[in-house]
């Protein structure tokens, strides 16, 4: 209980003090994951979208398949973007491997089942009297969809939501892509896992503290541009 307290007390300190070293593992951090979430989503809102509004074979499948990589450990989705980005792998002339870009492209690939398959149920639950009243007003397409996304904004906002806290929060995948490199691609996640190690458990907790903080004020402010 002891070494709970003591790790309250020094997050206070280190965010008090704006201890240089913090503030740039929480603010990279930050960029990573809010850059990720927001690549993401212009690309699946649109695409859940297209899914959604179009009949073709293999869409329930293709759904289902959406939402089985809901839960898929962040540690597979590592290995497969190491294995992409190695000097080994098709991409491996990038040289993007260990660098905050690719930490980003990972956690795009991590948080986009969410997106995709939230935004589709989404779009589904917006009522069919909606469709049919634009349709009969001689409303297009393009407008039809922007209406339905528009009726379902909130639940849009969530997945959005929902998919930054996976992405912030993770760590197996930001080890083993990004490294872990001292003030390159050191984040929070990764440093609470180093620190642990190491057995200094009071910067640890204090270092969860700040990323549950991080992670609460994102929200807050996300939900508050949701109620409005």
């Amino acid at each position: 209980m002891s070494e709970i307290w003591q790790g309250l007390v020094k997050a206070i300190e280190l965010i008090i003090s704006f201890d240089p070293e913090v503030m740039e593992i929480a603010g990279r951090s930050l960029s990573i994951s809010v850059t990720a979430t927001l690549l993401a989503a212009v690309i699946c809102l649109p695409l859940g979208s297209l899914i959604h509004f179009n009949r073709f074979t293999g869409k329930r499948t293709l759904i289902n398949l959406i939402q089985t990589f809901y839960s898929i450990p962040t540690v597979v989705v590592g290995l497969f973007v190491f294995l992409l980005f190695s000097r080994a792998g098709p991409l491996g002339g990038l040289n993007l491997l260990f660098t905050p870009t690719v930490m980003v492209i990972g956690q795009m690939i991590l948080i986009m089942p969410i997106l995709l398959g939230l935004t589709i149920s989404a779009l589904s639950g917006v009522d069919r009297a909606i469709i049919d009243t634009a349709r009969s007003l001689g409303a297009s397409s393009s407008q039809i969809t922007v209406l339905i996304l528009k009726e379902a904004r909130f639940a849009v906002m969530a997945a959005v939501i929902l998919a930054f806290g996976r992405a912030i929060s993770e760590v197996g995948l930001a080890l083993m892509v990004g490294g872990n490199i001292k003030g390159f691609t050191r984040v929070l996640t990764t440093a609470i896992s180093l620190e642990t190690s190491k057995g200094d458990l009071e910067l640890s907790i204090a270092l969860g503290i700040i990323l549950i903080f991080i992670a609460l004020i994102i929200n807050f402010i996300l939900n508050r541009i949701q109620q409005r």
